[in-house]
């Protein structure tokens, strides 16, 4: 094997091994997500209901963008944190808050892109829109909610992931060149 495929596989199992740990701590972002969810459920108005009707577009922002979005903002906070130390183990290559805020952004728009995906499954006319007669919210299994929640969470992963490998997470690489250490083969290809 060459040396130029030795790099190419070694970069391929470097990468599986980022998403490997980038998978388990959204793993753990899920449950900060869903617990998030379920208590705001319990403590706040029904889901479905509105809160403001959005112009005269005849669509509402809905309780469940809302619920959406705080729970969002409380695993975002937590999975920097553990994609920080742990995946890309950047916390010695940049300030907590130059990583904390392209971390945000990238939550941000692929909460955006959520929110959207959200707003199809949960609404009753829509093409992809869950059953209500299946997923009739009498029990947490059957909960529209929290099942449109696991799938926004489930299809944006990825995108959320390459984003913050090649952009929030690249202060790594950088500081190993600016160290003077030598780039690795994976490090020049990700730039």
């Amino acid at each position: 094997m060459g040396s130029r495929a030795a790099a190419l596989l070694t970069r391929h199992r470097r990468n599986v091994g980022l998403l490997a740990r980038f998978g388990v701590v959204g793993a753990s972002g899920v449950l900060v997500n869903l617990l998030t969810l379920v208590v705001l459920r319990r403590l706040g108005p029904h889901f479905d209901d509105a809160v403001v009707a959005i112009g005269s577009s005849g669509f509402n922002l809905r309780w469940y963008h809302v619920y959406s979005t705080i729970a969002f903002l409380v695993a975002n906070l937590s999975n920097f944190q553990l994609n920080r130390t742990w995946t890309f183990k950047s916390s010695g290559a940049a300030p907590w808050w130059r990583e904390y805020w392209p971390f945000f952004v990238v939550g941000v728009g692929c909460q955006v892109v959520g929110l959207a995906l959200l707003t199809l499954l949960m609404h009753p006319h829509s093409p992809i829109g869950l059953s209500r007669e299946l997923l009739d919210d009498s029990s947490g299994l059957r909960n529209r909610l929290y099942w449109a929640q696991l799938i926004v969470i489930t299809l944006v992963t990825p995108l959320s992931f390459v984003v913050n490998k090649l952009w929030t997470f690249a202060a790594v690489r950088t500081a190993r060149v600016d160290l003077g250490e030598p780039r690795r083969a994976d490090d020049v290809r990700t730039r």
